[in-house]
Order: structure tokens, then sequence, then C-alpha cells
């Protein structure tokens, strides 16, 4: 029996190394005035010689300090070894109630607005474990106008 969870033990405890946790890409499903429906496209690679377990993610999204977006991914999944996966959140948003504050940010075309993203992905089973995610940076509203 012993022998048989040493084995399994990364798919349990979430191995030896951290997996790394990627944002790829933020994908605007339907937007509309009172709510945006987004999808977080993300990677997780596992640089570990045993699967890991994923059991699911924590996620906050922030444009400058207003919390725009936050949420729970409960799906489970397996990032195999020496390997990675990609999977999708879906995220609801209602920029409506920041309006006056969002369109400050975006009515200055030259001006960079900063976002963030925070969130833990959580790997194990009997021994969960979370990896921190972050990312942030600057949209330049301006570029995102089409010409």
């Amino acid at each position: 029996m012993v022998l048989a969870l040493s084995g399994c033990s990364s798919l349990l405890t979430g191995g030896a190394e951290d997996p790394e946790v990627k944002l790829l890409k933020v994908d605007v499903v339907k937007a509309r005035l009172l709510k945006q429906d987004l999808k977080l496209r993300f990677r997780v690679d596992n640089p570990n010689d045993s699967s890991v377990l994923v059991r699911g993610l924590r996620y906050k999204v922030l444009l400058d300090d207003i919390l725009i977006a936050d949420g729970d991914y409960s799906d489970w999944f397996v990032v195999k070894a020496n390997s990675h996966r990609n999977f999708s959140v879906p995220v609801r948003t209602n920029l409506w109630e920041h309006l006056k504050d969002v369109t400050r940010m975006l009515g200055k075309s030259d001006q960079p607005v900063h976002y963030r993203l925070e969130g833990k992905l959580k790997t194990g089973f009997l021994f969960g474990h979370s990896v921190r995610i972050g990312r942030d940076g600057d949209i330049i509203p301006g570029n995102l106008i089409p010409e």
C-alpha cells in the first residue's frame, strides 16, 4: 500500500516543483451594457516527472484599483508529467456599476490603464497546495480602437 501511494505522491500533493501558470489571452464572449462575458485562457506547465492534479482556481481581476471580477473555477483536471494543459475560465463582469470610473480611464486614449490579475491555483488531493498567480500590466485604450 505504501509503495502504491508513494508512486502517486505527486498527484496527491502537487509534486516537488510548483507548476507555472500563464494567462494566455482574454476573449470577449459577449459585451452588453449591464454585463460582459469573458474567457480567461490559461496554460499550466508541469515541470515534474509525475502528474499534477489541479482542483480549481480562485481569481480577481482589477482595472486600476477597481475590482471588476472575482470568482472560483472548480473543474478538476490532471496535467501530465513534463507537459502542459490549457484551460478556460468563464468570467462575468458588470462594468455598469463602475461606469463613471471606467469611462474616465478609457476616455484618455493615450493614458495607460493598469490591470492586475491575482489568483491561486489549487493543486494536490490529500495534501492540497496553492500556487499564486499574478500578472499585471498596462492597456492603452487608444490601441483597442480599430482604425
